[in-house]
């Protein structure tokens, strides 16, 4: 399972592959200040978020199979991800209530963050990411994915800090449809993913 268009690699957030993440992770300090992609997750039957530190809530729910990231790998470090997941996996997205009072065909799936290797960035590696989720999604049976990007004003600069969750132009490069705005700069937008053909 590779990407076509560069020498990277995709592959799956899986106990293999969580060691590499992990060091991604921790080469930026935990990301996002400490959040170790863990933010938008919520508790499990078995794990409480309260209980443990982020890195082993994280690994916690990768184990129970309950985290799930597309990552882009060059060589074997992995350079980037983007989580994905069904809303059960993935409750804590911002403006959470006021999607839920538009949203009236909930997605099974939904994309909630990106990060980038310091040293890869503005490279296309996000979009590799994307990419890749969109094709586990696929082999998982696919469906319709729901997303939040930003909408970046226009002409002003704006720290990819503030960009967990990618850019509306970069989705919609992607084929993902614009559906409203969110809060003050996000925005739902929705693609629907073919299963893979076996």
């Amino acid at each position: 399972m590779g990407s076509a268009t560069t020498s990277h690699v995709i592959k799956p957030l899986t106990p293999e592959t969580f060691p590499a993440w992990l060091a991604l992770a921790e080469k930026h300090n935990g990301v996002w200040g400490g959040c170790y992609c863990s933010y938008f997750h919520g508790d499990t039957d078995t794990t409480v978020k309260s209980e443990y530190d982020r890195p082993t809530f994280k690994q916690r729910l990768v184990g129970e199979g309950v985290a799930h990231a597309a990552l882009v790998f060059d060589g074997d470090d992995a350079i980037a991800w983007c989580e994905y997941g069904s809303p059960l996996e993935l409750p804590g997205i911002y403006h959470r209530r006021e999607y839920d009072a538009g949203e009236t065909n909930p997605a099974p799936w939904r994309i909630t963050c990106f990060f980038v290797d310091r040293d890869h960035r503005r490279s296309g590696v996000a979009r590799e990411a994307l990419d890749g989720a969109l094709e586990l999604i696929a082999q998982a049976g696919g469906g319709e994915v729901v997303s939040f990007p930003n909408e970046l004003p226009v002409g002003k600069k704006t720290s990819s800090s503030f960009l967990h969750n990618g850019t509306r132009a970069m989705f919609e490069k992607a084929g993902f449809t614009f559906e409203r705005h969110l809060g003050k700069n996000k925005t739902v937008m929705r693609i629907t993913v073919p299963p893979a053909v076996a």
